[in-house]
């Protein structure tokens, strides 16, 4: 097996000399942007497939600017930085990479300006995050979305995750699975990782990003599926509390969720309570898809291992 290693200030470093001081302005503040970018293990195919490496670099470009950073390398430098990463990793399993953007100087102060900034990749292997199989319970959080007055909402800023670590506690230690955050309007946001669509009479209905939610590539993944392979509607609106509870079906998406059903809310079963059609094929379709079965969507995919380079097993 490899050693484990991540990109570190310009080079490839073992894993465990991938540090920084305590003393990073990151590390003290939370100033940085991340993104999720997945990586699926197809065994038939002896390959592993990033999903949208590039959409999700160029996503992490506009985290960068609204939180006043520079990132230095370009989009082509990022992808085959990642694909470089991942394959001298040399997992064959499902993998995680998370690339971020933070603010490097090490000082004390409270300031986005006049900072350095400095880029980080690490990649490391991660099974499902929610039960693709099962779907998820969720309750309606105490804790609200993040307004983007307060911290961009539409930037994955790192600290800005403590919101939704609130959340997720809350619901697990309810005995849920997953948390729905209301915005501070008292309507539907996102889950603490996932965007949000329910289902109404084949209608497929989702929060505007008005509504203080992430732009999610995996949100726009299902909803393209949706239109162009089901021929259903898409309207993007808000949603109140209460109609999450007459929802023929609810689905959540994200780059560590995948696409999971949701079967309850608050105790009460979407539905039948079970996997709604809609959702079940839209899920099917996705995993496929990221798994490189689909050959119209490779484009979407990197295969990062040449047939002859697939490592043995790890």
């Amino acid at each position: 097996m490899p050693t484990p290693t991540a990109f570190l200030r310009g080079e490839f470093v073992p894993l465990e000399e991938a540090n920084v001081n305590v003393m990073t302005h990151a590390f003290n503040y939370g100033t940085a942007v991340f993104e999720g970018i997945r990586g699926n293990w197809n065994a038939d195919h002896e390959q592993l497939y990033l999903f949208k490496v590039r959409a999700h670099f160029e996503r992490l470009r506009k985290s960068a600017k609204i939180m006043r950073m520079e990132l230095k390398y370009s989009d082509d430098e990022l992808v085959q930085i990642t694909n470089d990463l991942v394959r001298r990793n040399g997992y064959n399993e499902d993998v995680y990479v998370r690339p971020i953007v933070y603010k490097s100087s090490e000082v004390v102060g409270v300031r986005m300006h006049d900072l350095e900034d400095d880029f980080l990749l690490f990649v490391t292997p991660f099974g499902a995050y929610l039960d693709p199989e099962a779907g998820v319970r969720c309750m309606t959080s105490s804790w609200r979305r993040i307004d983007d007055t307060m911290i961009p909402a539409r930037a994955k800023v790192n600290g800005l995750y403590v919101n939704n670590a609130m959340a997720k506690t809350e619901a697990q230690l309810s005995g849920f699975d997953e948390a729905i955050m209301l915005n501070s309007d008292g309507h539907v946001s996102e889950g603490s990782g996932e965007n949000i669509v329910i289902i109404r009479d084949g209608v497929l209905i989702t929060p505007p990003e008005s509504d203080n939610i992430l732009e999610g590539l995996t949100l726009d993944t299902a909803l393209q599926f949706a239109q162009e392979e089901m021929g259903l509607e898409v309207v993007k609106r808000s949603i109140d509390r209460s109609e999450l509870y007459i929802a023929d079906e609810i689905f959540m998406t994200g780059t560590a969720a995948h696409l999971t059903p949701v079967t309850e809310v608050d105790r009460v079963p979407i539905g039948d309570g079970e996997f709604g059609p809609i959702s079940k094929q839209l899920q099917q379709t996705y995993f496929d898809m990221i798994t490189g079965k689909l050959p119209q969507y490779s484009h979407w995919l990197d295969a990062v291992y040449e047939p002859a380079a697939v490592p043995a097993s790890s």
